[in-house]
């Protein structure tokens, strides 16, 4: 493998102006030295993907794009969310790029890590993992049940590399393979270890959010977690059927349990414990029947087929064309 290879940086953002310029000169400032370094390509790129923000984040990574050589951006035509967002960014970048890594626009994900990814690469790694080392920055609350999610994705047989988001180095050959998942219903810390090859792992301290507000409030986290479990796992649906099965033998003992009683004459009505099954298996119920619909929502997402991202314009594609003809 060259020791010089054209890298480029997806960073999805919605809504970013206050952290923008920080994570702009931070970026910068590790590409530059990687080429310094001659690990990677002059010609490499960070690729600002722009989806549908409403602040001033577009005109931002226009300006920058303007003023740096190697800072480019993508704009969504509207709000895709952060998975669609990304694969749009992965899906430029992949194109003329030897290798790619997406990370997030917060600065909460160390910079510094970069380097280290590059050299797993140069290695022979063709994914390489951003592990959080611990999680000192999360309350109690979310590390309980951020520990609770990749268990339960575990059990499930879903492969997860725990305290991995979405910061990770890709190659070229591993991006197209992870473009031919053609799902709408994107959860891609799912699917990147369906992608297989070779892969590593880089182990960096989690940061507090340079500024402004995070993108995933407590409502956005269950949604995204449900989504990780409905896009890659059935065993909620056999569940449920042994659920069914559980109950129906449950209320076949109390029948029989109801004869005896009857046959001694030992009855005596009971209208709480009427009303408490009554309750408890309507709420099984409905649970069972949102699960089952929440399947059924994903196959009329997907047989709709619906784009995963518009791009609206790709200053990416605009400036390698440019170069491309020098």
């Amino acid at each position: 493998m060259s020791d010089v290879f054209k890298l480029s940086i997806v960073v999805p953002c919605y809504n970013e102006e206050d952290v923008l310029h920080e994570t702009t000169k931070e970026l910068t400032a590790i590409v530059k030295g990687l080429i310094d370094e001659k690990k990677i390509s002059e010609t490499s790129k960070i690729v600002f993907v722009d989806d549908g923000s409403k602040d001033k984040t577009w005109q931002l990574i226009d300006e920058f794009s303007k003023n740096h050589n190697v800072v480019t951006g993508v704009k969504l035509s509207r709000n895709f969310g952060h998975q669609g967002a990304l694969l749009a960014g992965v899906t430029s970048a992949s194109q003329d790029s030897d290798a790619v890594i997406t990370i997030d626009a917060d600065l909460q994900d160390d910079v510094n890590a970069i380097p280290k990814m590059v050299d797993e690469y140069l290695n022979g790694a063709e994914v390489v993992y951003g592990v959080r080392n611990n999680r000192d920055t999360d309350t109690a609350f979310k590390r309980s049940t951020a520990e609770m999610f990749y268990k339960f994705m575990g059990f499930l047989g879903v492969k997860l590399v725990p305290d991995s988001a979405d910061y990770r180095l890709m190659s070229q050959r591993a991006c197209q393979v992870l473009l031919s998942y053609r799902e709408r219903n994107l959860f891609l810390r799912g699917i990147v270890p369906l992608v297989g090859f070779k892969s590593a792992k880089v182990y960096y301290a989690r940061k507090e959010r340079f500024a402004g507000e995070s993108k995933y409030p407590l409502r956005k986290m269950i949604k995204f977690a449900i989504d990780g479990v409905t896009s890659f796992s059935i065993v909620p649906i056999k569940l449920i059927m042994g659920l069914g099965f559980f109950i129906v033998f449950f209320s076949f003992v109390l029948l029989i349990y109801s004869f005896i009683r009857k046959i001694n004459g030992d009855v005596i009505p009971g209208w709480s414990s009427l009303m408490i099954s009554i309750w408890a298996l309507g709420g099984v119920q409905l649970i069972s029947i949102s699960v089952i619909g929440e399947y059924v929502g994903k196959i009329f997402s997907e047989v709709k087929q619906r784009p995963r991202f518009t791009i609206e314009r790709d200053i990416y594609t605009e400036k390698t064309q440019e170069e491309n003809k020098r």
